[in-house]
């Protein structure tokens, strides 16, 4: 069993997931690398939300930031994440 400082952090971890926009931000990066206003446009949200979104997903290591020119393309940071969200709706699944 973990401890009480790492059952907290993964307490925090999974509230990252607990949010409507943070899981529509992900799934749309499931496959594809992403600028901001690609997500606003594809997602319905402004600008302003899914950065605030993403930093959050930022911080809890869920997304990667790659800088092209003056603007920001974001992915999914790693398997681990892609195989959360799939597992998720493998589980929901009838």
């Amino acid at each position: 069993m973990p401890g009480i400082e790492l059952s907290l952090e993964l307490a925090d971890f999974y509230k990252v997931f607990a949010d409507f926009s943070r899981i529509r931000i992900l799934f749309a990066l499931l496959d594809n690398e992403l600028y901001v206003n690609e997500l606003a446009e594809i997602l319905g949200m402004s600008q302003s939300a899914v950065s605030h979104q993403l930093r959050i997903l930022r911080q809890y290591k869920l997304v990667k930031v790659r800088r092209a020119g003056k603007t920001s393309v974001y992915a999914l940071s790693d398997d681990h994440v892609y195989r959360i969200l799939t597992q998720g709706l493998e589980h929901l699944s009838p």
